[in-house]
């Protein structure tokens, strides 16, 4: 299992939108609205890394008023540690 967060920027006036659409994809799986440089803040998981990123590219970013978007992967090399 990969989980990956994504900061997610919106044209003004769309966020409530894409914040609904974002918040059915089902890998999402937590989602916030931020208030700053972005807007939203979706945790994604999936099968492998792959997988996110693509989730990122068809989905996310192919809602109406998306941006930008900022991808980060997670590890667990430091549990145990």
């Amino acid at each position: 299992m990969a989980v990956g967060f994504v900061l997610i920027t919106v044209s003004p006036l769309k966020e409530k939108e894409a914040f609904e659409k974002i918040s059915s994809i089902e890998e999402i799986k937590e989602i916030y609205p931020l208030f700053g440089e972005y807007d939203i803040l979706a945790k994604v998981e999936a099968e492998d890394i792959d997988q996110i990123g693509s989730i990122v590219i068809s989905k996310i970013r192919a809602v109406a008023g998306v941006i930008d978007t900022k991808t980060f992967l997670t590890s667990k090399s430091l549990e145990g540690a």
